[in-house]
């Protein structure tokens, strides 16, 4: 490692944290209701889908409202995937795709995922790119940022028999947020040399009397919803890597930024809304330093190098650049990759299957913990508050007293559901790579054997059932096995998670809010900092050990020995 690459990472984070304050400001005022400069608009919106604005909704009916637009989606982007050889800005004439890839696709796009099981810019029309790809990726960043606001308001009162209207959520937080700042980064994007075209593709000729197609689109809009929103899925295979959908080392830092900010964000709007600053500040912190740790240790593994390349002469100074960008080099794709991974964007400016076995030991391990640091746009909050009801269960054990947190009584119920939200999950990543893992068909698509193979498993499910959408690469995912099985892995692992989410929130919020005494645990503090950490790496991670251990700590071990897979 270098200070110039630790330095690197210090800017990222200072550039994110900085901005995550005025933001999260903001954020808390369109909850709340005191933006409307283009009230005009969102009013027509309302007339025209006959939304009462006023009206509230209890956690159950935002819940259903939530499941009953997202089946909605999922069948109208079913509809465009399987059709779009029949619809318009089609200049390539791409074909349908199958049944079970558009139903994969469909509900990768539809949860925040946008795994992608197809070569995009040979798979995907212009016309189904924007209307069916990028309207989704609106649409469920907006969801879940809709959710953690409901989330926050169960803490600002007692009693409370709503948690807010689900369509004015969604409005609000794309009119407001989403579409303004990814027009404004789109425009930046198009500036630095990124494609915005509805055109076909181009054809170039080469020195050597041949031909090459250029895949040229709307990336720019898309690139910038798809880090803001953190979904991933690019317009191109190879993601943040190609320099169609990355140019320069500006546009990285703008990426890594966008993917970042409304993560760290949610809880300063967090603690503005209860009226407690400190609180949220203890929630970005907690993630703030996870994700930290996982930058700086991904640089370690990857400055180090490959133990091969410096036996066969190389200088262990030089490090693994094996499926790295030399535009960015090995901090930048580091803290990128951290980043992607500890959010749910699933977007990569270089290869974690190239990475050595601790590098990508990381990013597999922070979609295992939840995807809290800070996790997708929504879901990384939600996924934190039920972590620090957990942490405060805890401590009230140790001491013998009912569990609080923010002047809310955490019992019996709150805590059953906050387990199966996170056991849900691992049920989902342990159960299904070990049912591919004894399947012809799971073992067909695996590239590597040994270790190597079972971490491109497990970090497939990971990343599914996390909705996070990342691959490790070498697994073939378009089969029947892969595209049902992580289709619905996506969508359990999105709306299984959510209604336990939402129903402690409705229980909360009903529950009178009580003055602090000498006797409640502090919540903002270095000690309860420390503890949320342990419960999230405790509860989180380490149910995921045993397999991790088999993984890639297994296949590291084996390279030091000389042997790869």
């Amino acid at each position: 490692m270098t200070m110039q690459g630790l330095l690197y990472i210090a800017l990222v984070f200072a550039l994110v944290l900085g901005a995550a304050f005025p933001m999260g400001r903001y954020m808390a005022a369109i909850f709340e209701g005191r933006v409307h400069y283009l009230g005009t608009v969102e009013n027509g919106f309302y007339r025209l889908a006959g939304v009462d604005a006023k009206r509230q909704m209890g956690w159950l009916e935002y819940a259903i409202t939530l499941l009953l637009l997202s089946v909605i989606h999922f069948l109208l982007l079913y509809a465009i995937l399987r059709l779009q050889y029949y619809l318009p800005m089609n200049p390539q004439h791409i074909a349908g795709m199958s049944p079970r890839l558009a139903f994969n696709t469909a509900a990768s796009f539809a949860t925040n995922t946008n795994w992608q099981a197809y070569v995009p810019e040979a798979s995907i029309s212009n016309g189904a790119q924007v209307f069916g790809l990028v309207v989704h990726m609106f649409v469920s960043a907006a969801a879940g940022i809709a959710v953690a606001a409901a989330v926050m308001r169960a803490f600002t009162g007692g009693g409370l028999k709503s948690i807010g209207n689900f369509y004015v959520d969604l409005t609000r937080v794309t009119l407001y947020l989403l579409l303004p700042v990814s027009l404004v980064a789109a425009t930046l994007f198009v500036v630095a040399g990124m494609p915005q075209s509805f055109g076909a593709f181009v054809t170039a000729h080469t020195l050597n009397a041949g031909t090459q197609t250029i895949a040229i689109g709307p990336i720019a809009l898309q690139e910038a919803i798809k880090e803001f929103g953190t979904n991933g899925g690019g317009f191109l295979n190879a993601n943040s890597a190609h320099p169609f959908e990355n140019p320069n080392a500006w546009t990285n830092l703008l990426e890594n930024w966008l993917l970042l900010v409304i993560g760290f964000a949610l809880p300063i709007a967090f603690g503005t809304m209860i009226k407690d600053p400190k609180q949220g500040r203890a929630l970005m912190a907690a993630m703030a330093i996870i994700l930290a740790l996982g930058c700086v240790g991904t640089y370690a593994a990857e400055s180090a190098g490959n133990p091969l390349h410096v036996a066969a002469g190389l200088s262990p100074h030089d490090g693994n650049w094996e499926g790295k960008e030399v535009r960015f080099g090995i901090p930048a794709s580091a803290t990128f990759n951290v980043s992607a991974t500890g959010t749910s964007t699933g977007a990569v400016d270089s290869f974690t299957d190239s990475y050595t076995p601790l590098g990508g030991a990381i990013p597999l391990f922070l979609m295992q913990l939840g995807e809290v640091t800070p996790g997708g746009v929504g879901s990384g909050f939600y996924t934190m508050v039920v972590f620090a009801l957990l942490a405060v269960f805890v401590a009230g054990l140790m001491v013998g007293r009912t569990p609080e947190y923010l002047g809310k009584k955490v019992q019996a119920k709150e805590i059953k559901l906050a387990m199966l939200a996170v056991l849900i999950l691992t049920l989902f990543i342990l159960a299904g790579a070990g049912f591919s893992l004894m399947t012809k068909s799971g073992l067909a698509s695996l590239e590597n054997a040994g270790p190597h193979g079972l971490t491109e498993m497990l970090y497939a499910w990971s990343s599914a059932s996390e909705n996070n959408g990342s691959a490790f690469a070498g697994l073939s995912a378009d089969t029947p096995l892969l595209d049902f099985g992580l289709g619905s892995a996506m969508l359990f692992g999105r709306f299984a998670f959510l209604i336990p989410i939402l129903a402690i929130a409705g229980s909360l919020a009903a529950k009178p809010k009580l003055p602090e005494s000498a006797g409640s645990f502090p919540t903002h503090g270095p000690l309860f900092i420390g503890l949320l950490i342990g419960v999230i790496i405790i509860l989180g991670g380490l149910q995921y050990l045993p397999a991790d251990t088999l993984g890639p700590l297994a296949d590291h071990y084996l390279l030091y020995a000389g042997k790869t897979f």
